[in-house]
């Protein structure tokens, strides 16, 4: 018998509501789903466009700085910066289209489309790394003068702030609302407040006379971006590949495996869809229970999962008969 939910209702306070619950089986409302998709994407948004204002204010302040000294670790830096700022962009994109309706053809919605915008963000990654790099070794090559270094160590610490400030929004606003991608993105933020520090070392090789300090100190940053870029490459890809955290797994299995009449948990499956969880999940029930009473322990189990996962868009639980003999019967069945 499979059940299938999209939505969690509310509201079985007064007599009728609870008579109509004992005799239909409960509904999770659609809209209520509807609505928290909706304000997780506006919640998503907002993060996205404070953070690339921050960001290209942060970018645009170094940029300028960027012409006058001649800098190329803090030109590295500025790249890294505007690249992390426009990754906002496909996943903006990808919460706009997550807001659509599924159709017959995307009977899952396009909650996936974030994670396509994962591939985007790390194509943009790893196009600032690899200028980043170009700029570095052409400086090697030509050597040039590091002017303003005063200047240069400001920009540095600029960049440092604004991107723990982005990092810490991005951070809190993708956890609170289940977004991988965006936690994603603000460990990027992280790691680029660290690389800006190491502007600071250009200087202090430039204070001394090291010309090939500030080139130098391009690559290391080049290799930091390229290093965020193995970070998140890690995470996109795993959330593309279905990969969830076991732990969720585990409450889940647990959930189930405590509902009245369910003598074990076969199957279980959780992928993620955009910021919501689907479950699919196999229980062993008596084989000698009616199939209302069957149906009444797969109804409780999936409610059940509601409140074991704060993320769940939707769950089907299907309840077959346990023991050796009937699982042969289902075989034969089958065959």
């Amino acid at each position: 018998m499979w059940r299938k939910r999209t939505g969690h209702g509310h509201g079985h306070g007064h007599r009728w509501a609870r008579l109509r619950h004992a005799v239909v089986p409960h509904h999770h409302d659609t809209a209520d789903t509807v609505d928290r998709a909706l304000e997780t994407s506006r919640k998503g948004l907002r993060a996205l466009w404070i953070s690339f204002c921050g960001l290209a204010a942060t970018a645009a302040g170094q940029a300028v700085l960027v012409a006058f000294t001649g800098s190329v670790a803090l030109l590295g830096d500025t790249l890294h910066n505007v690249a992390d700022a426009l990754t906002a962009v496909p996943i903006a994109a990808a919460f706009l289209l997550a807001r659509r309706a599924a159709t017959r053809r995307f009977t899952y919605g396009f909650g996936r489309a974030e994670d396509l915008a994962g591939l985007v963000v790390l194509a943009v990654i790893a196009a600032s790394a690899a200028l980043a790099a170009w700029e570095a070794v052409e400086r090697l090559v030509s050597p040039q003068r590091v002017e303003h270094l005063g200047w240069v160590a400001a920009a540095g610490l600029l960049g440092f702030a604004g991107n723990e400030l982005v990092a810490r929004y991005r951070i809190r606003v993708g956890r609170e609302i289940g977004s991988a991608a965006l936690v994603a993105d603000g460990l990027h933020a992280r790691a680029d407040g660290f690389t800006s520090l190491a502007v600071l070392g250009s200087v202090a090789g430039a204070a001394l006379g090291w010309w090939w300090a500030d080139p130098v100190v391009g690559l290391l940053i080049t290799g930091a971006i390229l290093a965020v870029l193995c970070g998140s490459a890690a995470v996109v890809f795993a959330r593309v590949l279905d990969a969830v955290d076991p732990e969720l797994v585990g409450q889940a299995e647990r959930a189930l495996a405590a509902t009245p009449g369910v003598r074990g948990v076969g199957d279980l499956r959780l992928r993620w869809v955009g910021h919501a969880l689907r479950v699919e999940a196999e229980l062993e029930v008596d084989a000698d229970l009616s199939l209302v009473r069957a149906h009444r322990i797969a109804h409780d189990a999936e409610h059940r999962l509601w409140h074991a996962l704060p993320r769940l868009g939707g769950a089907i639980v299907h309840a077959h008969p346990a023991g050796p003999q009937e699982a042969h019967e289902l075989v034969a069945h089958h065959r």
